[in-house]
């Protein structure tokens, strides 16, 4: 059975466990250890079953409990080799060396963890509950971090590097990733393909290129970004600078962006579109939702799509296959 559970989706943290076959992916680790497993629970999904982490981009809520969550579970993180570098920088950016000789030492590092492994502790959950802000500092990220990883913050049991546009196999599941654009190093959205099914994740990007649109032809389930309404954007309380950020073609889809997409570009095939990164400062789930439905329900061949959203605080119910 494929199984697709978005955890969590908003500026305050985004995670997505993907199952297929005998493999578990979480895609971003935006919440605290402690709140993801909740939420993991909370569907019926066990923590420990987890096989790696995939990672879309470094902002924070995407990031925020990634390596207390690895470090815990004792899995592989995936990045691009441009996130990777930004989420070290983020974490450390003081550490006075260059990228190559702070990657070096990571690997001297993990090869004495191993070799000391019958000495090794159990790592511990952070102790916050609830989700990890977006606007975390590294002074606020640093709390996240267990003592005996406090020196090096940026410490994961296994990091492996894959470049945008390359199949990539994580046990029983395809990944196939692609450039977004979005104010980040490197960021990518994926198409996660298992027994059949294809499901892709399409968020924090200012707009849908024609590479992204190749993407997302012929997928079973469709997680887009509608993060906006144009209007509460304009008039609401982000700073000038903030909201130009968020209306840029680097910034985030608003739903009049996400419903033209659905209108003109969509191929209808998805059993499943849900909308996702919605703003609870510049959007209402119902806007969202009617701009979506409208767009839908224009082309006849669409009424049989399910259409969902995906909420910040709690998690949606699995979609299986």
């Amino acid at each position: 059975m494929v199984r697709f559970t978005v955890l969590a989706s908003g500026s305050k943290g985004n995670c997505t466990v993907i199952s297929g076959g005998n493999t578990r992916i979480l895609v971003d680790a935006g919440l605290s250890c402690r709140e993801l497993f909740r939420r993991m629970r909370l569907v019926n999904e066990d923590p420990a079953t987890l096989d790696a982490i995939i990672i879309t981009h470094e902002h924070s809520d995407h990031v925020a409990g990634l390596a207390v969550t690895a470090r815990k579970l004792g899995i592989p993180v995936y990045f691009t080799e441009g996130t990777h570098r930004a989420w070290v920088r983020w974490l450390s950016p003081r550490k006075q060396m260059t990228y190559t000789q702070w990657l070096e030492q990571c690997r001297k590092q993990a090869a004495a963890r191993m070799a000391e492994a019958d000495a090794a502790t159990v790592e511990e959950c952070d102790p916050e509950d609830g989700e990890a802000s977006a606007e975390l500092t590294t002074a606020e990220t640093a709390e996240l971090v267990p003592a005996k990883a406090a020196k090096d913050p940026t410490s994961l049991p296994s990091v492996q590097f894959f470049q945008a546009g390359k199949p990539l196999q994580i046990g029983d599941i395809l990944v196939s990733s692609f450039t977004i654009p979005h104010d980040a190093a490197d960021p990518v959205g994926f198409v996660f393909q298992a027994e059949g099914v294809r499901m892709a994740v399409a968020t924090d990007l200012g707009y849908i290129p024609p590479n992204v649109k190749a993407q997302l032809k012929g997928v079973d389930l469709l997680l887009l970004e509608s993060n906006h309404d144009l209007e509460m954007l304009r008039d609401g309380p982000y700073p000038w600078s903030v909201k130009q950020r968020v209306l840029s073609r680097v910034g985030h889809l608003s739903n009049e962006a996400a419903s033209t997409y659905l209108e003109t570009e969509y191929d209808g095939q998805a059993a499943y579109v849900i909308l996702g990164h919605l703003s609870e400062s510049n959007n209402l789930p119902e806007l969202a939702r009617i701009a979506a439905e409208r767009a839908l329900l224009g082309r006849a061949s669409l009424l049989c799509n399910h259409l969902l959203l995906a909420e910040q605080h709690e998690p949606m119910t699995t979609i299986c296959f």
